[in-house]
């Protein structure tokens, strides 16, 4: 029995951990999340994970899929073409806390990167130090989130901060939109919390509460067990049309959203783990029905 009934109103997928997302009609759920998500990590030469937080203009790598290739352009570059079935060496790579075997996509692929994110290396010792890598998560290992926060359920990752999936409703940014013009701020859009799955028709911030969610597909349900409230640093604080970097929307957020299961942290989104449903067609469009926590 559900308590709600909602619509699957977007679906983004972000093939480089940190870079442009791409929002897709539909996309394959596999057992680490959507298909292709975060399986491609920036690091430094120590193989140490950068983002962002390091690099903002890594918000200005687009992405796309084009056949058997994952595209990426970049202001004033020319497009960096990766085929989806190739690798180059081994090697290792450090994601926060875990360290994982990983592979290296070669040495233009690392000088893409090098050369476009120049003007943002100063801010980092270790990207500085030597040529930036671009390295695939090695699918034969399993990298699991934090059984505290998934009651136990084996829910593995691939270079996702930690979780398979990151959950949020329209109505709450909306809501986050409008106490932004109320403090003469601009609106901003959804990409900046760089969700998988968006929620169309629940009341704003329920998906703090939400239990489980069941995604009816041609192939049969999806079910989804909403883990961690996701806690925000500054990355939604990167415009990503400009990389410029500001206090909006974190100071606005940091007024009403510190979540006590979380220590205080500010929270947008639920991270989600998957109970049933790999290798289902996820769709927009398509009907979830989900339980809210007693």
């Amino acid at each position: 029995m559900s308590d709600f009934t909602c619509t699957l109103a977007a679906l983004n997928v972000y093939p480089v951990k940190s870079c442009a997302g791409i929002g897709l009609a539909s996309t394959l759920l596999s057992d680490t999340g959507l298909d292709y998500d975060r399986a491609w990590m920036l690091v430094d030469a120590a193989g140490d994970m950068l983002t962002q937080r390091d690099l903002p203009r890594m918000a200005l790598v687009a992405t796309r899929f084009r056949g058997g290739e994952l595209e990426l352009r970049a202001p004033g570059m020319l497009a960096l073409t990766l085929k989806l079935d190739t690798v180059e060496s081994a090697t290792r790579a450090r994601v926060w806390n875990d360290e994982v075997p990983a592979y290296d996509m070669g040495a233009l692929a690392g000088q893409w990167f090098t050369d476009f994110l120049k003007p943002d290396l100063g801010r980092v010792p270790g990207a500085a130090a030597g040529p930036l890598r671009l390295v695939r998560f090695d699918p034969e290992h399993r990298r699991l989130s934090s059984a505290h926060w998934t009651g136990g359920l084996e829910a593995t990752n691939q270079f996702s901060d930690g979780y398979p999936l990151l959950v949020a409703g329209t109505a709450s940014l909306a809501d986050l939109n409008q106490r932004l013009a109320a403090r003469g701020q601009p609106a901003v859009g959804i990409d900046r919390f760089r969700a998988n799955l968006v929620l169309d028709g629940l009341p704003a911030w329920e998906e703090d509460h939400i239990d489980t969610l069941t995604i009816s597909t041609e192939q049969g349900p999806v079910v989804l067990r909403m883990a961690k409230p996701c806690v925000r640093c500054e990355v939604p604080n990167v415009d990503p049309a400009t990389a410029a970097t500001g206090q909006e929307p974190g100071d606005t957020l940091a007024g009403f959203r510190a979540d006590g299961r979380v220590n205080g942290g500010i929270t947008f989104g639920m991270n989600a783990v998957i109970v049933s449903g790999v290798d289902c067609l996820l769709r927009t469009g398509q009907t979830v029905q989900g339980t809210l926590k007693v």
